[in-house]
């Protein structure tokens, strides 16, 4: 069978199936199975594939054609222009979640963050996942110490995988939410699951770890477990960036704005909270 042939069958089938992105997925699953750019693909459309190559691509066809997530497929994704290892034990990366990136990017200009350059600024991801956002937020600010926090100890795998693919020296920490965190931390990066248990969610996410979507009747009990456990922390950190659908950031900034933080920023799903030095103590319990 020829690249053209292929393709054409391919993205006919994911079509049928209603996979929007038929014939983008096609090519992507063939870049990898011939381990050329689709440049090339193009280029060579009488290019005959093997038998092993045909029969290969026809499971990996099945298996998006089940709406599968292709990056669940591909065992890989791109987040922030870094590829990560990826397993169904864990969420895929959203691009909408790069905007933890650069906000998190604007944060180190603030005086509170630059008052002592020389000091790394402490990020901890809480509830990493595959390790995507601390691992980025790792690459991507010079001068950081990052820790990250997981629950579930098939994620804890996944990102170690992943650190070791970049060769950092970043602890990944069975955690449950900040409990066994060895480090205070500045800031926080906290994409928790924030779906309510109700929420009719797409077929693609129906492959993904429940554990790691919802988040109880309105969708936010993991975020106010986590603030109850920043109310117990002595040493509270600057800024916590959240994400969750907009509908639930009026709740959200009440529940963090119960142990002292305000809001100084929301761009999308994402809302950074700062923490109000002038809190009043007679309301956090140490």
């Amino acid at each position: 069978m020829t690249v053209n042939n292929w393709l054409l069958q391919a993205s006919h089938d994911l079509e049928k199936a209603e996979v929007e992105t038929a014939h983008l997925d096609a090519l992507i699953l063939l870049e990898d199975c011939v381990a050329r750019d689709r440049a090339w693909l193009l280029a060579h459309l009488d290019y005959q594939l093997s038998a092993p190559q045909v029969r290969s691509l026809k499971k990996l066809l099945t298996r998006r054609a089940m709406h599968e997530p292709l990056a669940y497929v591909r065992g890989r994704c791109e987040f922030y222009n870094h590829e990560f290892v990826l397993t169904s034990s864990v969420l895929q990366p959203r691009p909408e979640s790069e905007v933890f990136i650069e906000l998190l990017q604007t944060l180190l200009h603030s005086d509170d963050l630059r008052s002592n350059s020389a000091t790394p600024i402490r990020i901890t991801d809480v509830g990493t996942g595959s390790g995507a956002l601390g691992i980025t937020a790792a690459l991507e600010v010079p001068n950081s110490h990052v820790e990250l926090l997981e629950i579930d100890p098939q994620a804890v795998e996944v990102a170690q995988t992943n650190v070791d693919k970049f060769t950092l020296n970043i602890s990944v920490i069975r955690s449950d939410l900040l409990t066994s965190a060895r480090q205070p931390a500045d800031i926080l990066l906290c994409n928790l699951p924030y779906v309510p248990d109700d929420y009719q969610v797409n077929r693609a996410a129906l492959y993904e770890p429940s554990i790691a979507l919802f988040g109880g009747e309105d969708g936010l009990d993991i975020y106010r477990r986590l603030f109850n456990q920043v109310r117990q922390h002595k040493f509270k950190p600057l800024f916590i960036l959240t994400e969750s659908f907009e509908f639930q950031h009026k709740s959200l900034e009440k529940i963090a704005g119960s142990v002292g933080y305000r809001l100084v920023k929301t761009h999308d799903f994402v809302q950074v909270f700062q923490y109000n030095m002038q809190f009043s103590k007679s309301t956090v319990k140490t």
